[in-house]
């Protein structure tokens, strides 16, 4: 008996040695969360269940506002189209819904800017700067209350303000007073992949996060242990700049269009992604390397999901070239990390 165990132990231990390709099991990463689309109107039916099933623990919930280029101000809530979802009414449901589930809630409101890119939002003058983090303090500290209401696990204060967060550091950090006394979780921003190392304020707060669009291979539909291999020199600085900044890392966002070459440059995909032909596998593939190579990571405490559509309505369902894979191989391998 004692022989028999034995060559089946060796038998598996040789073959999760010989395929590269073989899944890990291992999931000890602490945070499986889904980036929310927030829905135009209330949900048809409770999308909480789902997200369980899926395996996930965590949910982000995004309440957009806007800035139009050239202008200082910050938009939220008050034009008839913003989507109920975003809306403070919806952003209560939501995370109502997702506590009656017992699922954790990031509350991450961020501004997008129609047209262009809030990294490269910029003033010619600090008055330009005051003007727009006067208006933005004004969108953000309610939120702040909101997420103290709610007993949201954490807040995510900002996404990808690549140019002010380096320059104007004193209204950054004057923010993060004015939230930590309003709001008592946890506090976090997300980094643009291409400037985490450059955020001045890291030490105000109890994680770093990045969005995680890091270019690996410009490869139709990249192999697994390839992947693997290009993300090694990203790992080996995320791991020295963690040791500097003693802070866990965590993935506000993450994702892959399900499309070819989705591992580069994927935002420079987005516009066209509708005439692009349907590479599930690359999506699954490009996910699996991600997780495979994280989930060996101790400061690496997981991430959200971007993104993923509750109840499958709305883009995702006309869409399959989208970045959720709902529906698609990469569900698979969400379930799989995810339980």
């Amino acid at each position: 008996m004692k022989s028999l165990i034995t060559i089946v132990f060796l038998f598996l231990l040789f073959i999760n040695c010989g395929d590269t390709t073989l899944y890990r099991t291992n999931t000890s990463f602490i945070i499986k969360g889904l980036n929310l689309v927030a829905p135009p109107k209330p949900f048809s039916k409770n999308p909480m269940p789902a997200t369980k099933e899926l395996g996930a623990n965590w949910v982000a919930v995004i309440p957009y506002a806007y800035t139009r280029e050239g202008t200082t101000k910050v938009n939220y809530g008050k034009a008839d189209w913003q989507w109920w979802g975003e809306k403070m009414e919806g952003c209560q449901e939501t995370v109502t819904l997702a506590k009656a589930a017992s699922l954790k809630v990031m509350l991450k409101p961020q501004v997008y800017v129609p047209g262009s890119w809030t990294g490269a939002l910029d003033y010619e003058s600090p008055k330009g700067w005051e003007a727009w983090e006067r208006e933005y303090e004004a969108y953000i500290l309610p939120m702040a209350t909101l997420a103290e209401e709610k007993e949201v696990e954490l807040f995510c204060f900002a996404t990808e303000i690549k140019i002010g967060a380096v320059q104007r550091e004193a209204f950054w950090r004057g923010l993060i007073k004015k939230i930590r006394a309003a709001y008592s979780g946890k506090l976090v921003y997300a980094a643009n992949w291409d400037n985490y190392e450059n955020i001045p304020f890291w030490d105000a707060l109890d994680y770093v996060g990045i969005n995680a669009y890091f270019p690996l291979l410009d490869a139709t539909t990249p192999k697994i242990k390839d992947l693997k291999t290009a993300w090694q020199p990203i790992v080996a600085a995320m791991n020295n700049f963690q040791a500097k900044v003693k802070r866990p890392i965590l993935f506000t966002e993450f994702g892959y269009l399900a499309v070819d070459r989705c591992a580069y440059n994927t935002w420079e995909l987005e516009s066209k992604m509708r005439s692009m032909p349907l590479n599930e596998a690359a999506q699954a593939n490009a996910l699996e390397a991600l997780f495979q190579v994280f989930s060996e990571q101790t400061w690496w405490h997981g991430g959200f999901l971007w993104k993923w559509y509750p109840n499958l309505e709305g883009e995702a369902a006309r869409n399959k070239m989208d970045y959720t894979p709902q529906g698609k191989e990469g569900e698979q391998i969400l379930n799989k990390w995810y339980k």
